[in-house]
């Protein structure tokens, strides 16, 4: 399924549209190069940490298991256990540079014997931004993910201006075997004038499946914008960008390219409209195999021999984000329509995605984060056919003293298939525990 799990978010870059931008109105966030909404945008917060001790409840485990002798197979268990969560999440600034963190971390062990064992999940989110010169900015971005099991905790608000769901983020791999990921993004802004600016930024990524049977890969992409600013709430402009992503143990690579317009339109002060939209030249080759006549079958002894099949397509290529940000919530409803490399049972796919979310924590001891999001994927690569998913998660969160919070979490995800009918199934997660921070400990949105 395409992966964006609790993190249903907004895209990458602290960049801007106008020069200097750290403690002035900005302009409206630009989607297509990752922006997250600009009212979101804080001088500094900051560093604070958490730790959070809970008990779950899990059904639908699902993990591939390797016997002695070589053969996988699939569970689908349910058990009560225990979580420990953790993390640190913060903003600094300084005169020319701004840096953002948010780590999370949770290790959860389940009672029921067969349940895996433990399961330990980190992520980490880094954004970082350093003023060149007047006209120039440099961005570096770093999303890295141990992710064993889609357990929804809660967390402290993010404050890396970093959205890693604007890229592939394997967050929600359908079993639940180990999942690391590694993505790093780096670029250049530079600001030729008040209202005119252009960006080029490049982006590598490795995703390693543990389990044999799912497909790893690896990734690469470039790209080049233009962004003109008609007016203090209006930008126009232009995208192309060059993905290529390739799976191990396996023939199969899948080069994009896309070329896009885009529009950001900033409403009033604290709501936004972001959009781009273009297409796509999915360009796909992949080795199969091909039955052969029984003559020749007889003659060489062999029944089916290995083609490259390859595949040229247009596709639509656009997203779109509305955001409404209050003093202490966010609200946000998105789609896009968008290639990725699968999720390791199936490979390169064509995607629609649709998510919204609402953030609040203004009550007076309570804070509650609602988020939901569809996916309905293609594959088009090794396998053809069609699979979806649903998510949907709530998060509460009670203020019991200064240092102290209750918290509660629900998560469901809804696997789905017309084409295969093994695909479905339904997982589901609730936990109730305590949180230690110095400070209200906010649900986070994604």
């Amino acid at each position: 399924m395409e992966e964006e799990f609790v993190r249903l978010a907004w895209p990458v870059a602290v960049a801007v549209s106008v020069w200097p931008a750290f403690a002035q109105y900005a302009g409206p966030a630009i989607l297509s190069r990752g922006d997250a909404p600009a009212a979101m945008s804080s001088a500094q917060v900051d560093f604070r940490p958490f730790v959070n001790v809970a008990g779950i409840y899990s059904a639908g485990l699902s993990g591939l298991q390797q016997t002695s002798q070589g053969a996988v197979t699939l569970g689908n268990l349910s058990s009560f256990g225990s979580l420990l969560s953790f993390g640190v999440s913060g903003l600094h600034s300084w005169k020319h540079t701004k840096l953002g963190l948010d780590y999370l971390g949770s290790i959860s062990h389940y009672f029921q014997s067969g349940t895996y064992g433990n399961f330990n999940n980190q992520s980490l989110l880094l954004s970082l931004t350093r003023e060149l010169t007047p006209h120039a900015m440099f961005t570096l971005r770093e999303n890295a993910s141990i992710s064993s099991q889609p357990v929804p905790i809660p967390s402290l608000p993010q404050s890396a201006a970093y959205d890693p769901s604007s890229a592939y983020n394997p967050i929600t791999d359908y079993y639940d075997n180990r999942t690391t990921f590694l993505s790093t993004e780096a670029g250049l802004t530079f600001q030729k004038s008040a209202r005119l600016s252009f960006q080029i930024s490049g982006m590598a990524s490795v995703t390693e499946r543990q389990i044999a049977g799912l497909y790893s890969v690896t990734g690469a992409s470039a790209t080049g914008d233009v962004q003109y600013r008609i007016s203090s709430h209006t930008t126009v402009g232009g995208t192309y960008t060059y993905n290529h992503f390739e799976f191990h143990g396996i023939f199969n690579a899948t080069d994009v390219q896309s070329v896009s317009g885009t529009y950001a339109k900033r409403l009033t002060r604290s709501l936004e409209l972001s959009a781009y939209g273009g297409f796509s030249r999915n360009q796909t080759k992949f080795l199969t195999s091909l039955p052969i006549s029984p003559a020749i079958g007889l003659l060489l002894g062999l029944r089916s021999a290995a083609v490259i099949n390859y595949s040229s397509l247009y596709h639509p290529n656009y997203s779109a984000r509305l955001s409404q940000t209050f003093q202490r919530g966010v609200l946000f409803a998105m789609g896009s329509y968008s290639v990725s490399p699968g999720n390791g049972l199936f490979l390169t796919s064509t995607a629609i995605n649709g998510s919204t979310g609402y953030n609040y924590t203004g009550l007076r001891l309570w804070s509650i984060g609602a988020t939901a999001g569809y996916t309905r994927s293609k594959s088009i690569s090794n396998v053809v056919g069609e699979y979806a998913d649903f998510i949907g998660t709530l998060s509460l969160s009670r203020q019991l003293t200064h240092y102290l919070h209750l918290t509660s979490t629900v998560s469901a995800v809804k696997y789905q298939s017309n084409s295969f009918s093994g695909y479905n199934r339904l997982t589901y997660n609730a936990n109730l525990g305590l949180a230690f921070s110095p400070g209200n400990v906010p649900l986070r949105l994604w």
